[in-house]
């Protein structure tokens, strides 16, 4: 069994260097534009979110004045958890995006009627740049199309803000809970789209890690705090190996 052992260990310090060259390299593409472009005011004005902002309430307590988000499918991206937080105290590893012509994630887009939410959510999002998206990558799957008079921004992780979940920075449910919440929200307005939003949004999200913490508030109970966790739960655990290795912090 020593050859399995090193040919996955290879395989996995290929993997690891794939990564980390490519990341670099899209951070070097992400560094030469601004990072918070000019915001035309005559156009109306989009939020493309794909992790907490996805989720309603974790959206409207930074920017309250939006409309009701719609599921849609957003190309040229590829969601992963490569998004380190605060590299002082206790953190974890947040979901960020690398531009990728080829690669598609799930999303919520949403109307920004004042421009103060757009500076909120600069704030918000501190260690990512906004970022134009073009309407033609934009697919709502509520049956409708996407204005093409507006600007429509997401956000990508800085390049000094990137690497894989680690045991200092370990992925948290908590988090993740807020994420998988807001993609189910949103399955049910997803009326056009031949398939299951919310495994979708696992589907299109790469990083997962066994560095994974349960810190939800009695996880052994979690349905007190956290009603959506036996739905979540029953997800990860079918579409995702990591997710047996949580350990309780």
């Amino acid at each position: 069994m020593a050859w399995v052992t090193e040919s996955f260990t290879n395989v996995a310090k290929k993997f690891t260097a794939g990564f980390i060259a490519w990341i670099l390299w899209s951070g070097l593409a992400l560094a030469a534009q601004p990072c918070h472009p000019d915001v035309d005011l005559t156009k109306p004005q989009y939020g493309v979110g794909y992790g907490s902002l996805m989720e309603e309430a974790s959206r409207l307590r930074t920017a309250p004045n939006t409309g009701e988000a719609l599921p849609a499918i957003v190309t040229g991206f590829e969601r992963w958890f490569n998004a380190g937080g605060s590299a002082i105290g206790f953190s974890t590893t947040y979901l960020g995006l690398i531009e990728r012509e080829q690669a598609s994630i799930t999303a919520a887009v949403y109307r920004i009627f004042r421009h103060e939410d757009i500076k909120a959510t600069d704030a918000r999002e501190r260690s990512y740049c906004r970022r134009s998206v073009d309407v033609s990558n934009i697919r709502l799957l509520d049956g409708s199309a996407a204005p093409n008079h507006g600007q429509y921004w997401i956000y990508v992780n800085k390049p000094d803000y990137r690497g894989l979940a680690s045991e200092r920075l370990p992925l948290v449910q908590s988090y993740i809970d807020i994420f998988l919440t807001g993609c189910q929200q949103l399955s049910k307005r997803a009326t056009s789209f031949e398939g299951n939003f919310m495994v979708q949004c696992v589907l299109t999200t790469q990083g997962w890690s066994n560095h994974w913490v349960n810190d939800r508030i009695y996880p052994r109970r979690p349905f007190i705090y956290q009603p959506n966790a036996g739905a979540i739960d029953r997800l990860l655990d079918e579409h995702v190996p990591e997710f047996k290795s949580v350990r309780i912090e």
